[in-house]
C-alpha cells in the first residue's frame, strides 16, 4: 500500500473521531456562552433578539423600550443597568445560561448514557432553530438603511452573522444525535443476542 493510500485509509476512519470532536465543540460553545449569560454585558447584548422574539419577549417587562437602554460591549451606563435589572433582562439571561449549561452536560454525558447524549444532541439541534428564528424577528440582524446602498436582506449585520453561524451547530447536532441513536440500537442488539430485554 502506498503512502498516499495509507493516508487516505487513515482519514477515512476519522469519522468516529470527528463525531466526538463535534460533541466536544458543541459542549464547549454551550459552556462558554452559557457562563457568559451570567455576566451583564452578554445579557444586554441579547436584548434585541429577546425583545423581538414572539417566543421570548414575554419574559421581559418592557420589551418595547429596549432601544433607549442599549449599551456597547464593555460600556458601563449605570442607568441602563438599572433599567435592564427592572426589565428582567438579567434573570432571564441567567435562566437561559442554566439551560445552555444543562445541554452541555447532557452532550458530554454520552459515554455514560447514550440516552442523555441523544437528548443533548436533540436540544443542541433545537436551540439553533430558535436562534435562527431571530433572523426573521430581529431588525438588528440586518444592516440598517443609514445611507449605504447595501442594507437589509441579504446583508447580515454583525449580530446576523453570529446568528447564521448556528447553522454549523445544527448540522453537527444531527451527527451527534445519529451517533447516540446508533449506539443505543447497537446496545439493544447485543442485549437481544444475549437474551436480555433492554430497558425501554
Amino acid at each position: 500500500m502506498s503512502l498516499n493510500q495509507r493516508i487516505l485509509s487513515s482519514v477515512s476512519r476519522a469519522d468516529r473521531l470527528g463525531v466526538n470532536l463535534v460533541r466536544i465543540a458543541i459542549a464547549s460553545v454551550f459552556i462558554w456562552i452559557g457562563l457568559l449569560k451570567f455576566v451583564p454585558y452578554e445579557a444586554d447584548s441579547i436584548t434585541p433578539m429577546v425583545a423581538h422574539s414572539p417566543f421570548m419577549s414575554y419574559f421581559y417587562k418592557h420589551p418595547e423600550q429596549y432601544k433607549q437602554h442599549m449599551t456597547q460591549e464593555g460600556q458601563l451606563v449605570p442607568a441602563a443597568r438599572v433599567w435592564q435589572e427592572e426589565n428582567n433582562t438579567y434573570r432571564f439571561s441567567k435562566g437561559l445560561g442554566t439551560v445552555e449549561l444543562a445541554i452541555a452536560v447532557l452532550v458530554l454525558f454520552n459515554p455514560l448514557s447514550r440516552r442523555a447524549g441523544l437528548i443533548g444532541g436533540l436540544l443542541s439541534f433545537l436551540t439553533p432553530v430558535v436562534t435562527l428564528s431571530f433572523l426573521i424577528s430581529t431588525p438588528e440582524a440586518w444592516v440598517p438603511a443609514l445611507g449605504d446602498a447595501q442594507h437589509g436582506f441579504p446583508y447580515l449585520s454583525g449580530m446576523g452573522r453570529l446568528i447564521w453561524k448556528d447553522t454549523i451547530m445544527m448540522a453537527g447536532a444531527v451527527g451527534v444525535m445519529a451517533d447516540s441513536a446508533r449506539s443505543i440500537l447497537d446496545e439493544r442488539a447485543v442485549d437481544m443476542l444475549l437474551g436480555r430485554r433492554s430497558a425501554p
